[in-house]
């Protein structure tokens, strides 16, 4: 369905959603296409964390010599970021990463084209602003945490572990949903 030009000085309402299953189909095809061209699937957290171990690892290096700290680099010897570091590589040199980054500017364009994009804190009428934003970063710290522990988020854990049939993919995904009804009583007051 398309958007009717509005005229010149009137917001035109933002074209409808797609439909769920529709979504649904194409993100099994984007899942499919990426096995099938790389040989794996997707996941988000482990780009993060590839961005987070390549900034700290900048940071750290830059703070004990600059070029010369990049050998010496701690995060590079630690043992936890030293996966990223493997053969030579940069944490950066991964296809995750490049598909973070596209999934960001892909999202907005996305967005803008659709005429969604706006600056808003939506809640409901029983709560502010402040407390909105203050849940939002506190939910995300605890899934970050979560998905770290977990090795995996619900687009590496879930989706690809999902549809490996991987134990832990299914597990990870009931424990979400289970989390998520489980406080939903006690949020409802933030939307309704």
């Amino acid at each position: 369905m398309n958007a009717i030009a509005a005229p010149a000085g009137v917001v035109s309402a933002p074209r409808p959603y797609w439909n769920s299953y529709v979504a649904g189909i194409g993100l099994g095809l984007v899942l499919l296409a990426a096995f099938v061209l790389t040989g794996r699937g997707l996941g988000a957290s482990g780009a993060a964390t590839r961005i987070v171990a390549d900034v700290a690892y900048q940071v750290d290096a830059a703070a004990h010599g600059g070029t010369r700290g990049l050998a010496t680099s701690a995060v590079r010897k630690g043992a936890y970021a030293a996966q990223y570091f493997k053969d030579g590589a940069g944490p950066l040199d991964d296809f995750l990463v490049y598909m973070f980054v596209g999934v960001i500017v892909g999202g907005f364009l996305s967005g803008a084209l659709d005429g969604r994009v706006s600056l808003a804190t939506l809640h409901g009428p029983h709560t502010t602003s402040a407390r909105r934003l203050a849940l939002a970063f506190g939910g995300g710290v605890v899934s970050a945490f979560g998905a770290r522990l977990a090795r995996g988020c619900t687009s590496g854990l879930a989706l690809t572990g999902g549809a490996t049939l991987a134990v832990g993919g299914w597990v990870f995904m009931l424990a979400v949903f289970a989390g998520g009804y489980g406080l939903a009583y006690f949020l409802r007051k933030e939307w309704l």
